[in-house]
């Protein structure tokens, strides 16, 4: 009885350690990417571990132009993510992206104003291993000033 008097008040506090360490982590090292760009007010950000995917219903509105950012942290690996509309068709993918472009971010402007999906999924690690890693993964939108 009194293990449970101990470990359940633990048990109950550390969603807000995961929450707080993700907003931590957010306004370190994503935030400084979105330079240029006017962060909207949502926090979206969770823990995931390998394997793991994760979808994010957003709205952008027409004729103003956007950054959005899917950043991870390291020990996740490279995150994959794609922009789809509401019919699920495929309108941007970073893995689609070759050359010097930056893969955790798209920037773009919508003629109409539409939602769409963000999915995201980390990838499995190459190589077997006890351990599971969980971290940070946060999507953050940013407009231009009109």
């Amino acid at each position: 009885m009194k293990f449970l008097t101990v470990f359940l008040p633990l048990l109950l506090l550390l969603p807000l350690s995961s929450d707080a360490q993700c907003r931590s982590f957010t306004k370190k090292k994503c935030l400084p990417e979105l330079e240029g760009y006017v962060q909207n007010d949502n926090f979206n950000s969770a823990v995931l571990i390998p394997g793991d995917e994760a979808e994010l219903l957003l709205t952008f509105y027409a004729d103003k132009e956007y950054r959005l950012l899917v950043c991870g942290h390291p020990i996740l690996g490279d995150l994959e993510f794609e922009v789809l509309d509401t019919d699920e068709e495929v309108v941007y993918s970073n893995r689609d992206v070759t050359g010097e472009s930056p893969k955790n971010m798209f920037d773009f402007k919508v003629a109409t104003t539409q939602q769409l999906i963000v999915r995201i999924r980390v990838p499995e690690p190459e190589e077997a291993s006890t351990l599971i890693h969980e971290g940070c993964v946060s999507v953050m939108v940013g407009s231009k000033e009109s």
